[in-house]
């Protein structure tokens, strides 16, 4: 499988992944005029997408799904019962849903999907872990804590696209409000760089080889504070081997192999 990440974070969040002829697309949070030219600047043509599937609600997931499904409505739009009603009350886009049950595995094309619960202020939020013959692809964002659900899949990843949303000293020490720091920080909410790094050292996935860092936040975040809290981790589980990268807001991301 092939990974295309076309910008991470709370502004918009969208990714590509292939594997033969399919093509996946996870999350429509820009608007379609973006994501269409960020993709277009990738090789990725909208036409060719096999179907597009929802983590949760968040307009930063899914605000541009009702322009995308007006230009594209031969692609099918996938999420758990509760996310397609939310995102449908959200946007108006009422048809083309392909419902799923949480944990139950299903194929689309050549990759086999599985979605995992994780707690986070949304509908029914899930993470996923896409598979073919020879490689798993963990995607797990917008959490508040890692479930074991979240650890299973973890474990079994050859890539992973893992949060690590902010630095506890920064976001304590912004101008945000209360409320929100606590949303933030609280069990349905963010993994801090902490948080993610204690995540890979007790799960130690051992057949890793790509590591993403997403979601990072702007103000109360930078690279370098999440890539080094996550080098420790590596370093800790004797695992430097594994290739690291933080994503970015703005531009998509490498061309990684699965």
């Amino acid at each position: 499988m092939k990974l295309r990440i076309f910008g991470s974070g709370s502004q918009g969040n969208a990714l590509a992944i292939r594997s033969g002829a399919t093509l996946l697309l996870l999350d429509c949070g820009f608007s379609c005029r973006e994501l269409e030219r960020r993709m277009t600047a990738c090789g990725v043509r909208a036409d060719d997408v096999t179907a597009v599937l929802f983590t949760h609600d968040h307009t930063d997931h899914c605000k541009g799904v009702a322009t995308f499904h007006k230009r594209h409505p031969q692609v099918p739009l996938y999420a758990n019962g509760n996310t397609a009603d939310a995102i449908a009350t959200l946007t108006g886009v009422e048809d083309g849903w392909r419902v799923f049950e949480t944990s139950e595995p299903f194929a689309i094309g050549e990759i086999e999907v599985t979605s995992f619960s994780i707690p986070h202020d949304a509908a029914d939020a899930v993470g996923y872990l896409f598979s073919n013959a020879t490689s798993s692809l963990f995607v797990g964002t917008d959490m508040g804590v890692p479930t074991l659900p979240v650890k299973d899949a973890l474990a079994r990843a050859t890539c992973a696209v893992l949060e690590s949303n902010h630095d506890p000293t920064l976001l304590a020490c912004s101008d945000r409000p209360v409320s929100l720091k606590q949303r933030i920080s609280g069990r349905c909410g963010h993994l801090s760089n902490q948080d993610a790094a204690d995540l890979v050292r007790e799960v130690a996935p051992p057949r890793l080889r790509t590591l993403l860092l997403a979601h990072l936040s702007r103000p109360c975040n930078a690279p370098h504070l999440a890539l080094e809290s996550m080098r420790e981790a590596l370093k800790d589980i004797d695992r430097a081997d594994i290739a690291l990268a933080a994503l970015d807001q703005d531009e998509p991301s490498d061309l990684y192999e699965v």
